[in-house]
């Protein structure tokens, strides 16, 4: 069940990115979530960040509702023409849904998303005029210290996000379908180091405590010095 008018969980993030070359701090703000934050916005399920302070503007994930993300966009004064590039996570709608709309807004943006993505995906970016981007199983550099893990899993192929810091790797999720713990390693190694920051959806919720239990210890393990679990975890 969602309710409307209240807002996707909003979480902001200032860390100094690895290079000297970016002035700006890092800043990553959940447009669109099923956890109910701040009474500004509306909630549904599903899922979609902002990342601000990189080489170029990332709209990782759209959510499932395209009109919601917009409006819940405009709320927060952020322009979806000023959105450089969108990541796509994985195949479910929840995360792709809102693709449409949003390229009748901004067009003129480059799309990553895995290539396991039905043509039918691929289609809707090739009419929107905007540039397509196919991940395979191996990383992907996006743009100055920040990549796409490639695709990761057997069953649901999902890319996460990995963007390098002076403290430590930030990585984001759409549902951790591969296993948050694989894509935590799989960061490590893109970033050359221990990650400082997980967030996104981690696929807990359907869990039982003693599988989470296990998780948490193995992610203790990795190193990790912040969590910011959203929306199945």
């Amino acid at each position: 069940m969602h309710k409307s008018n209240l807002m996707s969980l909003t979480v902001t993030f200032a860390l100094l990115l690895a290079t000297s070359a970016f002035a700006k701090d890092l800043k990553l703000t959940v447009i669109y979530d099923n956890n109910p934050f701040d009474k500004r916005l509306e909630t549904r399920w599903g899922f979609s960040c902002l990342v601000e302070g990189t080489e170029k503007r990332i709209l990782f994930d759209v959510g499932g509702e395209g009109k919601v993300l917009l409006r819940n966009m405009k709320k927060l004064s952020i322009d979806p023409k000023s959105v450089d590039v969108v990541v796509l996570s994985h195949i479910h709608y929840d995360h792709i849904g809102g693709l449409p709309d949003f390229l009748k807004v901004n067009g003129d943006v480059t799309v990553y998303m895995p290539k396991s993505l039905p043509q039918s995906v691929k289609d809707t970016v090739r009419k929107a005029g905007a540039k397509l981007v196919e991940v395979g199983d191996k990383p992907v550099k996006i743009c100055k210290e920040v990549y796409s893990t490639g695709e990761l899993g057997s069953w649901i192929k999902e890319e996460s996000l990995v963007i390098k810091t002076a403290k430590g790797a930030v990585v984001i999720t759409g549902c951790a379908h591969p296993g948050v713990v694989n894509i935590v390693r799989k960061a490590k190694e893109i970033a050359g180091g221990d990650v400082y920051l997980v967030l996104g959806g981690f696929h807990l919720c359907w869990m039982n405590a003693w599988k989470i239990r296990g998780i948490i210890k193995d992610v203790e393990k990795e190193k990790v010095t912040k969590i910011a679990p959203c929306h199945c975890s």
